[in-house]
């Protein structure tokens, strides 16, 4: 029986080495899958030049640059770009971002992370749909939260800020509301088919007067449905 009992010891022991040596050659060379938004690749490189529309809506926007910030945060194969909207609806802009991962999953980082790195704290979080129009009309699914934070301005007074933050996650054929569940989906994929997925993280935020969430959120499901057929592949695409 002792016999018995070190020989599956052994045994589990060998199974969890291959495992390891096999997630370590998949991290170390793993093939990467396709992204599900539209882009560019850049000749010689795994990162993509990706575009949000100009024109949606009655909208006037404008490129932002990639922030320093930024630059020296995202891993250095991660995609980036942001957009900032103006409507003659509301005086508070829209800013709009997607980051694409490349090989490093790092790329994607936590939302709660994100905005308390930034002063904002969710005090609300839901999941909505945004109906999409197009040739095959579907519904996405994403992540709704209201955010609040306090910040001191030049002349030491401070001042209240809320806001809404919408994002979700979306790779080739597949898309979510939920990290973790993103990085669930990342794993199993990995695990059955030796392809790493490429995520991308596509976030929408618009700050607001506290109460004023609901209305604000709206105005930006408008939006984002508008401009989502323009950047991201639809299901019956990818």
């Amino acid at each position: 029986m002792k016999n018995q009992k070190w020989i599956l010891f052994i045994v589990i022991l060998a199974m969890i080495a291959l495992s390891a040596a096999f997630l370590a050659g998949l991290r170390k060379n793993p093939h990467l899958g396709k992204p599900g938004i539209r882009g560019e690749p850049i000749p010689g490189s795994v990162n993509m030049n990706l575009e949000l529309p100009a024109g949606v809506l009655d909208y006037i926007s404008t490129n932002v640059p990639e922030p320093a910030v930024v630059l020296g945060y995202l891993p250095k194969d991660s995609s980036y770009v942001e957009r900032h909207y103006e409507s003659p609806e509301s005086p508070i802009p829209i800013e709009g971002t997607i980051v694409l991962m490349g090989t490093d999953r790092t790329s994607i980082h936590n939302a709660d992370y994100c905005l308390r790195g930034q002063g904002l704290d969710p005090f609300a979080k839901s999941i909505a749909n945004i109906p999409i129009a197009g040739a095959e009309p579907y519904i996405l699914p994403v992540s709704e939260w209201k955010v609040s934070g306090t910040f001191q301005q030049p002349d030491g007074q401070s001042v209240k800020v809320n806001g809404v933050y919408v994002f979700w996650f979306v790779a080739d054929g597949d898309e979510t509301p939920e990290h973790f569940k993103m990085m669930e989906k990342i794993a199993t994929h990995l695990l059955k088919t030796g392809v790493m997925e490429r995520w991308a993280y596509v976030s929408f935020f618009s700050a607001c007067e506290p109460g004023q969430e609901d209305a604000t959120f709206e105005r930006m499901k408008k939006l984002i449905a508008a401009s989502v057929p323009e950047f991201q592949l639809p299901p019956a695409a990818k």
